[in-house]
């Protein structure tokens, strides 16, 4: 490996593994993301009832629960440097790059775990068919790769703002909606037992999502951060 890929790889995972020391000393956005979540499922699910729910509603379902969940705790990885004034001191000890990169990992790494808790919890409360499963796990992590992808500049951008939460959300949904779309179609699709070749389409928009804005976001972090 070159010396500078070398050098961004271990700069990332430097920055990846403060941020998870931290969170797993205050679990700030894992719970707050974890309890939004479970409580909306749970109660969405309570209302509608156990069974007797179309695909399409339990697809909507389900990606409206990882939109907000992840709205509700994705932020905290650039605000946190704000509020601890530790933003200075990150800027001059890595660069751009490999923060974006971190940042992105520890975004990914919440967001699997949440997935790993709230998935199970879905199909058991919604009584949703779990004869295609296999598909279901490929979009669910392209498009928890997807959610990551684009969030992670967003909540560089809003990370000094004064109501950032509200922000985030509103900064967020224009860029997601395309990819919320598709994943609630794709899930649809898998839902109703359908295979591959059937979700192909979808899937490879999925991918094609991921990439471009991972490469936006690497190339313009380094302009948002700077500022």
């Amino acid at each position: 490996m070159p010396q500078n890929s070398a050098g961004l790889v271990s700069k990332a995972l430097a920055v990846y593994a403060k941020d998870l020391r931290l969170e797993l000393r205050t679990h700030y956005a894992i719970n707050a993301i974890l309890m939004f979540g479970i409580t909306t499922l749970a109660m969405v699910s309570f209302s509608l009832g156990q069974s007797g729910l179309q695909p399409q509603l339990l697809a909507a379902l389900f990606w409206i629960i990882m939109f907000f969940s992840a709205m509700s705790g994705l932020a905290h990885v650039f605000v946190r440097e704000e509020e601890a004034n530790t933003a200075l001191a990150l800027k001059i000890t890595a660069d751009p790059d490999s923060i974006y990169v971190g940042k992105l990992l520890f975004n990914l790494t919440l967001m699997a775990a949440m997935t790993t808790i709230i998935t199970p919890i879905f199909f058991i409360f919604t009584d949703a068919p779990t004869g295609n499963i296999a598909l279901f796990l490929l979009v669910l992590l392209l498009g928890v790769v997807g959610l990551c992808s684009a969030t992670t500049l967003v909540a560089a951008i809003i990370a000094k703002a004064s109501v950032k939460g509200a922000l985030f959300a509103v900064l967020s949904f224009p860029i997601l909606m395309t990819l919320l779309l598709t994943l609630v179609n794709a899930t649809d699709k898998v839902l109703q037992g359908r295979g591959i070749g059937q979700v192909s389409a979808e899937v490879q928009f999925l991918v094609a999502y991921a990439v471009i804005m991972i490469t936006v976001s690497v190339l313009l972090f380094k302009f948002v951060w700077k500022e």
